[in-house]
């Protein structure tokens, strides 16, 4: 049996071992906050301290991608981390993100660092209004960002800017020329220490408010080219193991990468009904040094985040083809508690069958569902 340990004690984790049990793979969590090694269903404490939890494993892997680099140090000098450190960190680090995207030849919006206030008076000739701003660091689900549409709201943005960056020794701003795409797509596949790669079918992705809400499986093979040859360049050049998402802008029918994810996607949940391997399978298998298992897409599927939510209505349990996967958490407004997994035979049941979800939840909590379901 393989015991592989994941840095992050989070949704993620849980569902690489509900992957992994079929595979006589072990899992267990590290929680970064409170140095505790965690069982990922039960949460119950299993030991504490990371030399105890790397010294269990034969495989560490990383659920998210802000992990503090102290450790990150200490699982690559166990030679057990994979994908890699580098790569956890240009997923954590936007400036590094961005580097790592132009030098594997992929094209990104035009972008400027800044960490001073003539860094954002030099971005803003460089990229041009309208500008988004992210931190480098942190912030995600539509948090640590600004909007600059016009140079009389520069001293207002740069009076929070500043603050973001005082409040880190580390911290800076990357500003990025505004994309007026058409929407938003990702791409999940998996790589494995043979270079051997594996890539699902493209998903669009509906956001509210900055926060996933729907994934569908797509199937436009002009866009997936496009998309497995970005994948593949960013993955051969972090000699990458494991699962990897990258995130797209779709421009009139070019893609621009808007952001990797270094880690199973919750874009990619898709997968546990609609592909014949799911993401979190596929990572193990790649980890593991395993042969990687068949991306194919086995049916028409979409995923439904659950937001802020910690019940569904019984109806929902009795509507064919759909699948409820809860996370385990505490509820909090705007916390995703879970997601639904919806399938049918084709694009065009599917949307049926995703109105009539839509007809059977609260539309405050799920108010992109029935306008997306339409427009498939």
């Amino acid at each position: 049996m393989k015991h592989v340990l994941v840095l992050g004690a989070g949704q993620l984790a849980r569902m690489m071992s509900l992957a992994g049990a079929p595979l006589n793979i072990n899992i267990s969590a590290f929680d970064v906050r409170s140095e505790n090694i965690v069982h990922p269903l039960t949460l119950e404490i299993l030991g504490s301290g990371l030399q105890q939890a790397i010294a269990q494993a034969d495989v560490i892997t990383a659920e998210f991608e802000h992990i503090p680099h102290d450790i990150l140090a200490v699982c690559e000098a166990s030679g057990k981390f994979l994908p890699s450190t580098d790569a956890i960190k240009a997923g954590g680090d936007r400036r590094i993100e961005k580097a790592l995207l132009d030098n594997a030849g992929v094209k990104n919006a035009k972008y400027a660092v800044i960490e001073t206030r003539t860094d954002f008076e030099l971005a803003i000739e460089r990229v041009g209004l309208p500008m988004v701003l992210k931190s480098a660091l942190g912030g995600y689900d539509g948090k640590g960002q600004w909007r600059l549409k016009d140079l009389d709201d520069v001293e207002a943005i740069w009076s929070e800017m500043e603050q973001c960056i005082a409040d880190s020794d580390s911290q800076a701003i990357v500003a990025e020329e505004f994309v007026p795409f058409q929407r938003e797509v990702s791409l999940v596949g998996a790589r494995n220490r043979n270079g051997d790669i594996a890539i699902y079918p493209l998903a669009e992705n509906v956001h509210t408010n900055g926060v996933l809400t729907l994934s569908t499986a797509i199937d436009e093979p002009v866009l997936q080219a496009q998309a497995a040859q970005m994948f593949t360049a960013v993955a051969e050049s972090l000699d990458y193991v494991g699962v990897l998402a990258l995130e797209f802008f779709d421009v009139a029918g070019q893609l621009l990468v808007n952001e990797i994810a270094p880690r199973v996607h919750n874009s990619g949940h898709w997968t546990q009904q609609g592909a014949d391997t799911c993401q979190f399978e596929n990572h193990l298998r790649a980890v593991c040094d395993m042969p990687l298992g068949s991306t194919h897409a086995v049916r028409a599927t979409s995923m439904v985040n659950i937001l802020g939510e910690d019940s569904v209505p019984d109806e929902v349990h009795a509507l064919a083809g759909c699948h409820v996967h809860w996370y385990g958490k505490e509820k909090r407004a705007g916390r995703k508690m879970g997601h639904i997994n919806v399938c049918a035979e084709n694009t065009a049941a599917l949307k049926q069958r995703l109105l009539q979800l839509a007809d059977l939840l609260d539309d405050d909590a799920f108010p992109a569902l029935k306008p997306a379901a339409q427009a498939l």
